[in-house]
């Protein structure tokens, strides 16, 4: 089994704190739909003889894609690929695209799980962050959507300086009132040249608060437990059977083709991605070359890898896996370096399996990083 990821190089703006890649110009949308298509075609090979069992639109923006936009990339991969009867198959979408119309369009189509950058229900928190819709466009959009598609994740950003813990719940509590089945939260993150770096760093915006971060992480794991959702990656909270397969094939180290501007690949021993610049991407395919470059990765890059998602996740690190994966240095590493973590009470072993406790989610990605094999 293997997925596909598209990646839609549009949006009608700049959110202050993203560093995706993306241009707010649509005037090469049309060209770049075709370079979809054509890139599609040209690496089918890739995944020959593996089904394709999830396939999603990210980005960017991929609502800014029309109907038929859309159906014509589908179309290139029901062509191209095998693709398994009941694939997930999900657009990231944002509020101020999704009117009726064009959710019982989309309702009409293959697509069957809408991923939705609500970020915040307030106003003056949507317009610190520069989003595009407002307050009353996330509710709205939400209504409709949940007419018509049961699987619905909205996005959620949480430690933004000077939201209160109140104001955090009350974002919560309405995303909960929807019935959506899915939630994926963020911590506000500064990434370095983005708006939000350069407004931070002139005193124009104030410093992000990690104290305040971790009291909303923790209150996001207390209130969507009380809501029946599994805490299944440390960003991404389901009710059973709603998780996402997409991101979860990820996590499990399942092969994926990155199709677009700046979209990554992996087979699991290469890692691939492409150039991030739209005019060269469908310059390049014009002429029917690839334009991406390739990692070969060691095996000290998959452990780390392995290490860095496999304890993001409710199913842990398998000491088993390790041993029969890597050999017994590596994992005899893992348990010398893991031991402190394990004293300390921020990871717990249990049946051969390391995994990280309620004390260490907020820590996770550091304590990781201790574990790798450098």
């Amino acid at each position: 089994m293997a997925g596909i990821y598209i990646h839609i190089p549009f949006c009608k703006q700049a959110c202050f704190y993203c560093d995706f890649y993306f241009s707010t110009s649509l005037k090469k949308k049309e060209e770049l739909v075709d370079a979809l298509i054509k890139e599609l075609e040209l690496r089918k090979a890739e995944l020959q003889g593996r089904f394709i069992e999830t396939i999603y639109f990210g980005g960017g923006t991929p609502s800014l894609l029309k109907n038929y936009e859309l159906q014509a990339v589908l179309d290139a991969i029901y062509k191209n690929y095998k693709v398994i009867k009941t694939p997930e198959i999900t657009l990231e979408a944002n509020p101020d695209d999704l009117s009726e119309d064009v959710i019982i369009q989309l309702s009409k189509s293959k697509i069957n799980r809408l991923s939705i950058g609500i970020q915040s229900f307030f106003a003056e928190d949507l317009k610190s962050m520069n989003r595009a819709h407002n307050a009353d466009e996330a509710k709205n959009c939400l209504k409709e959507a949940t007419k018509y598609f049961d699987n619905i994740t909205i996005d959620l950003i949480y430690g933004i300086p000077n939201m209160s813990l109140d104001k955090w719940n009350e974002n919560l509590e309405m995303a909960f009132s929807f019935g959506v089945n899915h939630i994926s939260s963020y911590a506000l993150t500064v990434e370095t040249n983005t708006a939000l770096d350069s407004f931070i760093k002139k005193g124009n915006y104030p410093p992000i608060d990690e104290d305040l971060t971790l009291q909303h992480f923790n209150h996001l794991i207390k209130k969507t437990a009380e809501q029946g959702f599994v805490h299944y990656e440390i960003s991404n909270f389901g009710k059973p059977d709603y998780f996402s397969k997409h991101n979860t094939s990820y996590w499990h180290g399942k092969p994926y083709l990155g199709i677009g501007p700046s979209a990554h690949s992996f087979n699991g021993n290469e890692r691939s991605w492409n150039v991030r610049n739209n005019s060269i991407y469908i310059n390049s395919m014009s002429y029917g070359v690839l334009p991406k470059e390739t990692e070969i990765l060691s095996t000290e890059n998959k452990y780390n890898e392995y290490i860095m998602t496999g304890l993001r996740t409710i199913w842990g690190i398998s000491f088993d896996k390790i041993e029969s994966d890597f050999g017994k240095d590596y994992l005899k590493h893992l348990k010398k370096s893991s031991q402190k973590f394990i004293d300390e009470g921020l990871l717990i072993m249990e049946e051969d399996v390391l995994k990280v406790t309620q004390k260490g989610k907020f820590l996770v990605d550091g304590i990781a990083s201790e574990l790798f094999k450098v």
